[in-house]
């Protein structure tokens, strides 16, 4: 039920003034409504905060503030309702606060008084909220290991700063900046294409020989040229919804997790070094463009690629490892059963020729993709996968996927609304029959066409 609610203009000014995020959670007293949220360290922020509790004769029974821990120059305040606080009044502030909020989070305390008492993780619920962090890579710009080809080559230290910091000042809505690639990282690019264009034909997947042509008709894919992030990315927006964001590094696991979500791929811009083409220590653009970019035109992969990140929004760090590696062993060295062979659809494969030859041979261990099994499965990160995972396509691998998320432990259920590109907590009955509803709607669109097909036939 919407709240009754209606703000007006001066209403709506009372939380202008820099209110970032905004948490309800499950409190330890039955039947009692906690609410945590994130302010700017600002005289007058919480009093103007607290009035909007005040004006609609909400009694708090508890107030307690403290420095935030991840975002510096905020304060985290907890507040606790009392207990014969009505749920309407509660729920108009929600909405109100929804409004303001960078993050949303809510639980029905009576409901959830029985889970577990621990916080859930905090993960975005708006596209924008990627923004927060998109920059918490893991090295940056020209941090560089001692065994790296290029650690001693100052231009290309100097170059990889360059590409760190276009991405640092990336924010969603922005087009992503157009790189003019030197010759010597053309010809990188040019001897990696060679090598793995000769390939695909033989060991890529079906899909990806179907998509590959029309990268190189609409995205600039060739020998001679490295296409730009921008025009690949409205590429597959067009095709799929998927979006490419430019990234400084390698970001934490549920971080980089939390972006698919969204479809959104966190791809980096930087290229290998040029004395070593056939090798990189880290994602390039060469990994980036040519392994992951053209699967995400596919329908079937890109939802299974949303799924893997939707299951990791709130969850545990044992379920985020978990997750993890059935991204490890299906987005990045994924194989899949085509007319009897095994094909490559995983970007770790097709951005690697030797791997690519060595991944479809008989010479290392084949299983059936079962997400209950994979995702315990170790593996090296330096060397060829001893062990592959072979799914017999990507629709059924989505199924399992989704049916094993099923078990993950999480009080709640999630879904992604493509029109506000908002992520949609379903743990109160009022979502729940709000997806309901937009289920039967298109239960009676396709009625409806059902109907029209057998007419004209």
């Amino acid at each position: 039920m919407p709240p009754t609610f209606l703000p007006t203009e001066a209403d709506e000014d009372h939380l202008r003034f820099t209110m970032d995020s905004y948490v309800a959670e499950v409190s330890t007293t039955d039947a009692r409504t906690s609410i945590i949220f994130t302010l700017h360290e600002k005289a007058g922020a919480l009093a103007e905060t607290l009035k909007v509790f005040k004006d609609r004769d909400v009694n708090l029974t508890h107030i307690e503030s403290r420095p935030s821990k991840s975002h510096e120059g905020h304060y985290e305040i907890l507040v606790e309702c009392a207990t014969d606080a009505d749920h309407k009044k509660i729920e108009e502030i929600i909405e109100k606060f929804k409004r303001h909020a960078s993050t949303v989070f809510v639980h029905d305390f009576n409901s959830r008084a029985k889970q577990n008492k621990e916080s859930i993780p905090w993960y975005p619920q708006k596209i924008s909220d990627i923004d927060q962090f998109a920059n918490r890579i893991l090295s940056y710009g020209a941090e560089l290991d001692c065994d790296h080809p290029g650690f001693t080559d100052e231009v290309y230290r100097a170059r990889r700063k360059h590409f760190a910091d276009i991405a640092f000042n990336f924010r969603h809505g922005d087009k992503i900046p157009r790189i003019d690639y030197t010759e010597q990282e053309t010809a990188t690019w040019s001897a990696v294409w060679d090598q793995l264009t000769s390939l695909y034909p033989k060991y890529a997947c079906k899909e990806f020989n179907h998509i590959f042509p029309l990268m190189q008709q609409n995205c600039g894919y060739s020998r001679d040229n490295i296409p730009q992030l921008q025009d690949v990315s409205e590429f597959l927006k067009d095709c799929t919804g998927f979006a490419l964001r430019p990234v400084a590094g390698l970001l934490s696991s549920r971080d980089f997790l939390a972006g698919l979500a969204f479809r959104v791929f966190h791809s980096t811009q930087y290229i290998r070094h040029h004395s070593e083409p056939k090798y990189t220590p880290e994602p390039d653009i060469c990994h980036e463009l040519l392994g992951h970019a053209p699967l995400f035109a596919d329908a079937e992969f890109a939802q299974f690629s949303q799924e893997i990140g939707l299951a990791s929004l709130g969850a545990d760090d044992a379920t985020i490892e978990k997750l993890a590696t059935l991204y490890w062993f299906t987005i990045e060295f994924g194989l899949c059963m085509q007319s009897g062979e095994k094909k490559a659809f995983g970007a770790g494969l097709l951005s690697s020729f030797g791997e690519l030859e060595y991944a479809v041979s008989d010479k290392p261990e084949i299983g059936a993709f079962e997400p209950a099994v994979t995702c315990e499965q170790k593996y090296p990160i330096t060397e060829y996968q001893p062990k592959y995972f072979v799914a017999d396509s990507f629709e059924g691998a989505k199924n399992k996927l989704k049916s094993w998320a099923a078990t993950i432990p999480r009080p709640f259920h999630v879904r992604y609304n493509p029109y506000t590109q908002r992520i949609e907590t379903l743990d109160k009955v009022t979502s729940l029959q709000k997806l309901a509803a937009e289920i039967n709607s298109e239960i009676t669109t396709l009625q409806d066409a059902l109907g029209k097909i057998r007419v004209v036939e």
